[in-house]
């Protein structure tokens, strides 16, 4: 699911921002930006952010600044600073008259003179990101709920319309009984066999037709998935997992009613039936 937060939080020392966006994907994916000084605070990052989400790709972007009023340290590389020095007399003597460096080429030489930040400390860092980040954590799950109570009104809306073909489906299939019948009487008839319908054959012949087209047990199955997919949309707990097995469930159930139905019309039906179920497949893949 799709989601943004922001959070941001100050401590004496540090001023920490928090930007967490995530997009949808099957599997839980966490991507975490922070300075390389607080690369050790990557796992904790993690698990606060798995403990809101179990599904899609989730970035996490982390910036610290040095709370106003903190001097930062001006470092000078002596070292550097001398062998410079020393290249410049060596300069010199190469073009045949005196070369001294002035202060504006030590300023200019990368690593002589530099502005360096305080020292980070991961655990005084982590006081100031640690609030940043639950506020982001909480604009990322309210984005994601409202989402997802869009999701859940389009997946009652087409579960509204699977059962609806279901219905349809209990309401013919008790014809086709007798369209086999008639259908069965036609050919006799071609045939040159004009047998009575209460033949004993014809009537075994019609119950083995009617035996092997029964989908009472798969109408049923349906009826009890549609009402599962119902309570898993209610419920507490993160639903993805279960409302992806439900549909794979529920294609099976039509796929086999497909099969057995031995009907044009009831074909049809199983036809739109799948072609709803899969757009509720494609927008489960991405629920929580």
């Amino acid at each position: 699911m799709t989601g943004f937060g922001r959070g941001s939080s100050a401590t004496e020392q540090w001023h920490a921002n928090v930007e967490i966006g995530s997009v949808n994907r099957k599997q839980a994916e966490v991507v975490v930006l922070v300075p390389r000084e607080l690369s050790e605070l990557e796992g904790r990052v993690r698990k606060a952010v798995l403990g809101v989400a179990s599904r899609g790709r989730i970035q996490v972007a982390i910036t610290i600044e040095r709370a106003q009023g903190t001097s930062a340290a001006i470092r000078v590389d002596a070292a550097l600073a001398h062998a410079f020095h020393d290249a410049f007399i060596e300069l010199g003597k190469t073009v045949g008259h005196p070369l001294l460096p002035t202060a504006s080429d030590y300023l200019r030489q990368p690593g002589i003179v530099s502005l360096g930040g305080l020292e980070i400390d991961a655990e005084q860092a982590w006081l100031a990101i640690e609030p940043a980040l639950n506020d982001a954590l909480a604009g990322l799950v309210a984005m994601r709920k409202s989402e997802g109570e869009h999701l859940k009104a389009d997946f009652l809306a087409r579960l509204g319309t699977l059962v609806s073909f279901t219905e349809k489906i209990a309401a013919d299939a008790p014809q086709r009984l007798l369209r086999q019948r008639d259908l069965l009487g036609k050919r006799l008839r071609d045939a040159g066999l004009d047998l009575d319908p209460s033949d004993e054959r014809v009537v075994k012949e019609l119950a083995l037709f009617a035996d092997r087209c029964d989908v009472s047990e798969e109408l049923t199955r349906l009826d009890s998935h549609f009402t599962k997919f119902r309570e898993y949309l209610e419920a507490a707990e993160p639903p993805g997992r279960a409302l992806d097995f439900l549909c794979q469930e529920l294609f099976r159930e039509f796929n086999t009613i497909g099969s057995k139905a031995n009907d044009a019309g009831i074909a049809q039906v199983i036809v739109e039936a799948k072609t709803e179920l899969e757009k509720i497949r494609e927008q489960v893949q991405n629920v929580e």
